[in-house]
């Protein structure tokens, strides 16, 4: 069959043409939609540990009962303003808690920091430091890849502290950054927070006062600021940090002032 349009002939095949259903009973069933198959990948919620791991960072795999509980400060601190979210950041209200329970849990003997942060907000890190020097057990930090700023008094707020050779430490001093109003005032402030910061890292180390304010003030060290960026041994060197080592050395150090502890009932 043709469909003459006028200008050019179109075949229809007689297939395509609607018929006439005659009977509505011989009409074919309608067939109604097939939904769609379950996928076969199957949807598990997500365990416990893992999302402890992406919110808190805590060390729960493998799944080994140890009695040393392992807490990370990596990115930036982040204290009483929420950060962009492309920061990495640790919340030091996540890491609060998790010191208490450390603290109350009779199964867990020591702790070890890790280390690998840029520094933040000084009052949070300080709280931080705080808790880590209040514990009643043994505590080690280890400071990987850079230990900056108020990572500093982190850091040395454990009971012995070991630094990678390849790691760095920036120490320079307290800064602020937005509008200020009234300066001379906003310049006291600043400058006590800073004498509680070098109070608190020269009572937890093994270096002087006067050293670590000049290694703050020195000049030309930094190209946009003033102060010094000190790699491992030497911040071993100026008694900052008390050894060089990585994790074995950390490890088997929290272990012997664990022993200790249980054997003479103190903390050396």
């Amino acid at each position: 069959m043709y469909y003459n349009s006028g200008f050019f002939n179109k075949k229809i095949h007689a297939a395509n043409l609607p018929t006439k259903v005659q009977n509505p009973k011989q009409a074919p069933p309608i067939t109604p939609p097939v939904a769609p198959k379950p996928s076969k990948r199957k949807t598990k919620n997500i365990k416990p540990e893992i999302e402890a791991i992406k919110e808190l960072g805590e060390s729960n795999i493998p799944t080994y009962k140890s009695n040393i509980h392992c807490m990370t400060i990596i990115g930036q601190v982040e204290g009483h303003t929420i950060l962009p979210p492309q920061n990495k950041t640790t919340k030091y209200e996540h890491l609060i808690p998790q010191l208490v329970a450390v603290d109350q849990n009779p199964d867990i003997e020591g702790m070890l920091v890790i280390l690998n942060t840029v520094g933040g907000d000084v009052e949070a890190g300080l709280a931080i430091a705080e808790m880590i020097k209040g514990l009643s057990k043994p505590t080690v930090s280890l400071v990987l890849g850079g230990g900056h700023s108020i990572g500093v008094p982190i850091a040395v707020a454990s009971n012995y502290s070991f630094i990678a050779p390849t790691a760095t430490m920036t120490i320079h001093p307290v800064r602020l950054t937005g509008l200020v109003i009234g300066v001379p005032a906003t310049l006291d402030y600043l400058e006590r927070m800073q004498d509680r910061v070098v109070q608190f890292v020269v009572e937890n180390s093994n270096i002087t006062e006067e050293n670590f304010r000049e290694l703050m003030f020195k000049m030309g060290d930094l190209s946009r600021d003033i102060g010094t960026v000190i790699v491992g041994k030497d911040a071993v060197k100026c008694g900052l940090i008390d050894e060089l080592g990585t994790i074995s050395e950390a490890t088997a150090k929290l272990k012997q002032l664990i022993e200790e502890k249980n054997l003479q009932g103190g903390i050396h």
